[in-house]
């Protein structure tokens, strides 16, 4: 039982669990997801880390077949008082590992060690539930977007390239 699936149950969120064989040699690893639970890429969403220029990190939960604007990430962020910055980027592998206490491609938003100001792109909202990653590679938790962004104290806001 990983992080994510024990804040889930002690939340008592809606969720179901989904698991499949990760292949070493995806690319994607939410693409890989798609494909191998048989649903549509704009109901699953990936979770990146990303680190302001004053070192604070914040995480980005967006559509895995959608690009994260940091431009918006910054903006989203300042304008919403979780962090004052003017620029974000990816945030280094070793440190979202540290940060999380997930390995890359198994980053879930739930359950992660220390909890970082979180988005999560408004196309979640249309959705009746999202799939994100479940805290391992090859399994993923569905839940509804609203309890995600209520557990995470999360803000909806487009944060993705246009």
């Amino acid at each position: 039982m990983t992080p994510a699936i024990k804040l889930a149950k002690q939340r008592n969120l809606d969720y179901k669990l989904h698991e499949y064989t990760h292949d070493s040699a995806a690319v994607s690893f939410g693409l890989e997801a798609v494909e191998k639970l048989g649903i549509t890429a704009e109901c699953v969403f990936k979770t990146l880390v990303v680190t302001t220029d004053a070192g604070a990190l914040a995480v980005a939960i967006l559509p895995v077949d959608q690009t994260l604007n940091f431009k918006k990430v910054a903006k989203a962020l300042s304008s919403t008082k979780m962090l004052a910055c003017k620029k974000v980027q990816m945030a280094e592998p070793k440190l979202v590992e540290r940060s999380t206490g997930y390995v890359l491609g198994g980053v879930s938003p739930l359950g992660q060690k220390k909890r970082l100001p979180t988005l999560i792109h408004v196309a979640a909202q249309q959705q009746a539930t999202i799939y994100v990653s479940g805290g391992r590679r090859g399994l993923e938790i569905e839940l509804p977007p609203e309890q995600l962004a209520t557990t995470l104290d999360a803000r909806f806001i487009d944060i993705i390239d246009d």
